[in-house]
């Protein structure tokens, strides 16, 4: 068998004195939580959701069976039912707003409510917050329409009965930090439940480290071209924070770090995680690197407005005649968005890899701070420093992660017991990140290092 050297870029990795970490193994409780979600449940509770005739934001919410007020009062009803049998410990709200009419989407005044399953925090220390999204609205042709059936089973039935599905698993469950569960309203009509969460969580502050938002996340057959996919989920992400202040955009053009955004990172993050919980049959999470598909936007973008790391999952391959569809019938092509077009099986997977995100950041212990890079002297040498995180489980240690610059995922991890690290090789050539650790090896998400003097 031929033997090839290894590539001269690379050289410095194999040269380096300490021997690189292997990833983490999987968590056998996270890996019994991830095989739990069912996708019997998941079509259950979309077929449920079509049930309502049409759950447009400014539709009936009177009536016990139909509309936005009776599809909000289900979900509602759901969490608690997940609550009671997971011990009570997770609380649920109905988290109501006025909008206003906007001589757009919004044509009068309007309640409306996000509903909201909280499963608290056990560590008082321990401030993180991870929040896990789906939108309940629906809508056809005409963005205005609140009469028509709108089934809006993949948009966003989908990512909704995710967010319940993982609910029902995790609601007994305790973490040192607090993960939130919403299905928000007012999607279709802009982003208006998110931007309202946003605002809300950055007015209490909350320390929001991960916000994902599931929207159109239950189909594997994409038309136009006809492309069958059910191996493949994709995880949106800015690489420029929303609140980039002048400072901050002096530092990353320094670093070019315009690629490690905290977005990004969190994005990676899920990757990986899905990488090692939701692994069968090469299924994986697909880096996109833009914040959301081309020219659109989704619920994680308001809370990228607000300065916190936030991802949107969608399918790979969108069928259109399935979204934002009336119901119908042409040239033997049927339209609209009914639940026999959700492909269950993939769904499951899509609910499985955010149950196995939130699941590790909530175990592992809350990132390094003031990670820097020392630059006093003129060397090859790489001589990085950072704090212990501030509340929460304290570290069991931390692991220094290295990449080539052009690379998209770290490449090697190097494990350190204290606050420091000094590598002998070159800052020029490779970017690096810290991440804290825990006994069992959970690990928060990297922080990447600012120049240290």
């Amino acid at each position: 068998m031929k033997s090839y050297p290894l590539l001269p870029c690379l050289l410095p990795l194999a040269a380096l004195a300490q021997t690189p970490a292997p990833p983490p193994a999987p968590d056998p409780a996270i890996q019994r939580w991830v095989n739990e979600i069912s996708s019997k449940n998941l079509e259950a509770d979309v077929r449920k959701m079509v049930s309502f005739g049409t759950r447009h934001t400014l539709s009936d919410t009177q009536s016990k069976k139909r509309g936005i007020g009776a599809a909000r009062q289900w979900v509602f009803d759901e969490f608690k039912k997940y609550s009671k049998a997971g011990g009570g410990r997770m609380t649920v709200e109905m988290d109501t707003f006025l909008v206003r009419p906007d001589g757009k989407r919004v044509d009068k005044l309007t309640p409306m409510a996000n509903v909201l399953a909280t499963i608290p925090g056990t560590d008082p220390t321990d401030t993180r917050v991870l929040l896990m999204s789906g939108h309940l609205d629906s809508r056809v042709t005409d963005v205005m329409n609140r009469t028509a059936d709108a089934p809006g089973a993949n948009d966003d039935a989908s990512g909704v009965a995710a967010v319940l599905e993982v609910a029902r698993v995790l609601a007994g469950q305790r973490f040192p930090c607090t993960i939130k569960l919403v299905a928000v309203q007012g999607e279709e009509q802009g982003l208006l439940g998110a931007d309202h969460l946003a605002r809300r969580a950055k007015r209490e502050n909350w320390n929001v480290v991960a916000m994902l938002n599931n929207d159109i996340v239950g189909n594997s057959r994409g038309y136009d071209p006809e492309i069958t996919d059910s191996l493949h989920l994709r995880v949106f992400s800015e690489g420029v924070p929303a609140t980039e202040t002048p400072e901050q955009a002096r530092q990353r053009r320094q670093l070019s770090s315009e690629n490690d955004a905290p977005s990004r990172q969190l994005a990676r993050y899920a990757q990986a995680t899905a990488q090692r919980y939701v692994n069968a049959n090469g299924y994986a999470v697909l880096l996109e690197y833009r914040p959301d598909r081309f020219l659109r936007g989704g619920d994680h973008t308001p809370f990228n407005q607000q300065g916190f790391p936030a991802v949107r999952f969608t399918e790979t391959n969108e069928n259109f005649n399935h979204q934002h569809q009336d119901l119908r019938t042409e040239n033997g092509i049927e339209y609209g968005d009914k639940p026999e077009f959700v492909d269950y099986r993939y769904l499951r997977r899509t609910a499985q890899v955010n149950l196995a995100t939130l699941a590790s950041l909530a175990l592992a212990p809350a990132a390094p701070q003031k990670v820097e890079v020392l630059t006093a002297k003129l060397a090859n040498r790489t001589e990085l420093r950072w704090q212990a995180p501030k509340g929460g489980p304290a570290p069991a240690g931390y692991v220094v992660l290295v990449r080539e610059t052009s690379a998209p995922q770290w490449q090697q991890r190097y494990p350190s017991t204290g606050l420091t690290a000094d590598l002998p090789i070159s800052k020029d050539n490779y970017i690096f990140g810290v991440v804290s650790v825990d006994a069992q090896g959970h690990e928060s998400p990297p922080v990447l290092p600012v120049v240290g003097r």
